[in-house]
């Protein structure tokens, strides 16, 4: 698919689909996200300057566990509201939420280019792994600089680039070797997108945001072996699956056989760690 052909309402129809579909396993792979995924998380909650008491908007909130990480520093005071395009990923949310007695943070789906609330009625908005996704970033970025309080902030995490995440990079590039995809083009949606240094900060200069901060991040993925990896990703990464739907039952198992030995390059006699760059960017109102 090049540019020109690019559908953005079909890549969002796709992108819904995925995510109503992976939705129970992305939930229930929740304690591996907070283990690979909290550390960045808190240091994404720290460049929103968020506190105690803060109303925060979640946005591609996804099962929800960066929600509970926001609501742990907001306090019991405080109010979450965590949005996102698939609404069966929004029930396994509110469910996680619910059993661990988090009664300040509400559900709704949106789309985070489309946003409906109030504006000015939120002291931080973030978003963990999901502006990559958005066809539009400068209009989703619009919408969230809108909904924010005057110096209110906005704080992200992105992927880097794929040579500094070969977790998911070798995986992808394999799949679009046996399915004869072509490369993304230049500024279409995906994985590493905003990957680039100083991207995502120029989006946020362009959307209005002010103070633009950027720190770069190592979050490798460790797991017990590879195969591990792999279940992790042929359960809860929808996008893989959309990549290989042109393949027979057959040949995805062999690419996914492919995928495991690839990645075994990562395992240790420790486990499996696989490189994983992320990068935090974050701009005030």
């Amino acid at each position: 698919m090049n540019a020109m052909q690019f559908d953005p309402v079909a890549y969002k129809l796709a992108t819904t689909r995925q995510w109503q579909n992976a939705a129970k396993a992305w939930s229930e792979w929740g304690r591996t996200l907070r283990v690979w995924l909290g550390p960045a998380t808190e240091i994404m909650i720290d460049s929103a300057e968020i506190r105690d008491g803060d109303s925060v908007l979640d946005v591609a909130a996804g099962a929800g566990d960066q929600s509970m990480q926001v609501a742990d520093r907001v306090g019991a005071d405080g109010y979450v509201l965590a949005t996102d395009i698939s609404s069966n990923i929004l029930d396994h949310a509110a469910a996680n939420a619910r059993s661990n007695g988090y009664g300040q943070i509400d559900f709704r789906v949106m789309d985070g280019e489309e946003l409906t609330t109030a504006p000015e009625c939120f002291d931080a908005v973030v978003s963990r792994v999901g502006m990559i996704y958005f066809p539009d970033q400068v209009k989703a970025l619009s919408g969230i600089h809108r909904t924010l309080k005057p110096g209110g902030w906005f704080s992200a995490i992105v992927y880097s680039t794929p040579e500094r995440n070969g977790f998911f990079s070798i995986p992808v590039g394999i799949i679009r070797k046996a399915a004869q995809l072509p490369p993304p083009a230049k500024g279409q949606p995906g994985p590493f997108s905003l990957g680039q240094p100083g991207v995502l900060a120029g989006l946020l200069a362009k959307a209005g945001f002010a103070n633009i901060r950027e720190r770069t991040i190592a979050a490798p993925l460790d797991l017990p072996r590879a195969a591990d990896c792999v279940r992790f990703e042929r359960e809860s990464f929808g996008a893989l699956h959309e990549m290989l739907k042109g393949l027979g039952a057959e040949e995805q198992s062999n690419v996914w056989d492919e995928i495991e030995s690839a990645l075994q390059t990562f395992e240790n006699g420790s486990g499996f760690s696989g490189p994983c760059e992320l990068i935090v960017v974050a701009g005030q109102k």
